[in-house]
C-alpha cells in the first residue's frame, strides 16, 4: 500500500537511505555549526588553558593509553556549561548528542571514566576558575566598578533525616548502650548454650548481626557527639566575631564549650549543616559569589557550612583582589553582610560600601530598617546614605547584578544539589560551576 501510494505522488524529497553507508568519516568541525559552543569551550580548553597540573600526574609509561586529559577536561567543562553534572547522564551525551560528538572527536569514555577524572583532578579543576576569570579580564568584561555580594542555599548530597540533635545523641546513646549491653548478656547465654550443645568450635567472640548493626550506630552517634562537643570548646577557646559582641537578652544557660542541645550533625555528610531556605529547611552548604555588575562575571567565590553571611565578606573581598589583581571600587550586598566589623574592613580597603542594615519591603528604596543587633556608629551611617540615596542609591544594583546569576545556575543549569560530599569537594564543584558561568558569558562577548 506505501509502495502504491508513493508511485501516484508527483512530489519529489531527499533521498533517506538509512541503510546507506558513508564512504568517508564526517569531519569533527562539521557536526555542530560554526561558531558553536563546543568549539569555543574545546579549542579554548586546548590552546589558553594551562592544565600542566593535570598533565603531569601521567608518568607511568605502561599500560592502555588513557582518554586524553585535555578532551576530559573540555568535556567535563562543556557538560557543566549545559547542566550536566552527573557521570552517567555526561557518558550517555557522548554516545547521543552531536555536539558532545564534536568535543570528543567521537571517543565515548564510559561514567565511570568521567567519575574518576573528576574525582582524581578535582582541585586542579577546580583552580581553572581563576584562567577562565584572568581571560574575561582580558576581553574586558572584568571592570570592578561594581560588585555585588550574595550567597545562596545549596542542597547537600545528604538527607535531612539523617541528621540527629546534640540533645537527641544525648537520649538515643543512652538507650542504645543498655539495649547493646543486654544483648551481649543475651549472646553470651546463647554462645554458652550453644557450646553446651555442639561443642566449642566457634571462636566466641563475634557478635551476632542483630547486636552489630546497633553497636555500629552507637559508635556513630558517639563520633558525632564528640564532634560537635569538639566544636563548641573551639568556639569557646576562639569565639567569633558576632559571639563575642554583646548580645542583648537573657543570658545562656549553658555553660561555654558545651553543645546547644538543638545542634546538629549529619551522619552521611557531617560538615554540611541544616539551613533554612526560601522553601523550607534543607541539608546544604552556603555557596557564596561575588559578581562584576558590568557582565556578571563572577569575581570570587567560594562555599561554607555557615548558614549566616555575616562572616564571608572579608574573605571575598580578598579573593577578589588575590584573583584580579585589584580591588572593586563599590561592594553591594545584603542586610546578611551587615555588621561594624565589615563596614570598618570596606573603609580600611577604601571601598565605597552600599549594605543593607535591615530587610527590604515592598515599595522600600533599599534595606534600611532597623537590624535586631545594637546599631553602631558605621552602621548607622550606612543607613541614613541608603535612604539619602533614596531609589538611585547604587544599592539597586545588587538584585539584577547577583540574583540573576544564582537564577542561570540553579534554574537554568539545574543545579541545586551538589553531588560531592565534604567541605572541600563541594568547594571544588562550587568553583567548576561558576567557571562554567564565566566560560558562557565569555563565549557570548565574544561570538
Amino acid at each position: 500500500m506505501a509502495l502504491w501510494f508513493l508511485g501516484r505522488m508527483s512530489k519529489l524529497f531527499k533521498t533517506w537511505s538509512v541503510d546507506q553507508l558513508m564512504l568517508l568519516p564526517p569531519s569533527i568541525q562539521e557536526l555542530v555549526p560554526a561558531g558553536h559552543l563546543a568549539h569555543f569551550v574545546r579549542d579554548t580548553v586546548r590552546d589558553s588553558l594551562d592544565l600542566s597540573a593535570i598533565l603531569k600526574t601521567y608518568t607511568e609509561e605502561r599500560g592502555f593509553p588513557p582518554y586524553h586529559p585535555i578532551m576530559m577536561t573540555a568535556l567535563l567543562l562543556y557538560a557543566y556549561c549545559q547542566g550536566l553534572y552527573a557521570s552517567r547522564r555526561i557518558a550517555k551525551a557522548c554516545e547521543e548528542r552531536v555536539d558532545f560528538m564534536a568535543l570528543t572527536a567521537l571517543q565515548r569514555p564510559d561514567f565511570r571514566t568521567i567519575s574518576d577524572f573528576r574525582k582524581r583532578h578535582l582541585t586542579a579543576l577546580g583552580g581553572l576558575f581563576t584562567q577562565v576569570l584572568k581571560l574575561c579580564q582580558a576581553a574586558g568584561l572584568v571592570q570592578l566598578g561594581h560588585v555585588a555580594l550574595d550567597g545562596t542555599k545549596l542542597k547537600a548530597n545528604a538527607s535531612k533525616h539523617k541528621a540527629m540533635s546534640y540533645g537527641r545523641m544525648q537520649k538515643t546513646e543512652a538507650e542504645l548502650a543498655a539495649t547493646v549491653q543486654g544483648w551481649l548478656q543475651k549472646a553470651e547465654t546463647l554462645d554458652a548454650r550453644e557450646d553446651a550443645e555442639v561443642g566449642r568450635d566457634r571462636r566466641g567472640d563475634e557478635l551476632p548481626t542483630w547486636v552489630a548493626d546497633k553497636q555500629a550506630r552507637l559508635d556513630k552517634i558517639r563520633q558525632a557527639k564528640a564532634a560537635l562537643e569538639a566544636d563548641a570548646k573551639a568556639e569557646a577557646t576562639h569565639p567569633s566575631p558576632v559571639a563575642a559582641s554583646p548580645q542583648r537578652g537573657r543570658p545562656p544557660t549553658r555553660p561555654p564549650g558545651v553543645p546547644h542541645e538543638k545542634a546538629q550533625r549529619n551522619f552521611t555528610d557531617p560538615e554540611s549543616r541544616i539551613m533554612k531556605t526560601a522553601e523550607g529547611v534543607v541539608q546544604g552548604y552556603n555557596a557564596q559569589a561575588a559578581v562584576d555588575a558590568a557582565s556578571q562575571i563572577i569575581v570570587a567565590q567560594h562555599v561554607t557550612p555557615a548558614p549566616n553571611d555575616q562572616q564571608q565578606l572579608v574573605s571575598l573581598l580578598a579573593q577578589i583582589k588575590a584573583n584580579t589583581g585589584r580591588q572593586a571600587r563599590e561592594v553591594s550586598a545584603d542586610a546578611g553582610y551587615c555588621s561594624e566589623a565589615n563596614l570598618r574592613e570596606l573603609r580600611r580597603r577604601h571601598i565605597s560600601g552600599y549594605v543593607a542594615t535591615g530587610r527590604q519591603h515592598h515599595g522600600q528604596a533599599a534595606a534600611t530598617g532597623h537590624c535586631p543587633a545594637p546599631a553602631g556608629a558605621r552602621t548607622r551611617a550606612m543607613r541614613l546614605k541608603l535612604r539619602r540615596g533614596g531609589y538611585r542609591s547604587r544599592y539597586r544594583l545588587r538584585k539584577q547584578t547577583v540574583e540573576p546569576v544564582f537564577g542561570q545556575i540553579k534554574q537554568a543549569r539545574g543545579f541545586r544539589q551538589v553531588l560531592l560530599r565534604g567541605l572541600s569537594n563541594v568547594a571544588q564543584e562550587w568553583s567548576l560551576v561558576c567557571l562554567a558561568h564565566n566560560f558562557l558569558k565569555l563565549a557570548k562577548a565574544l561570538a
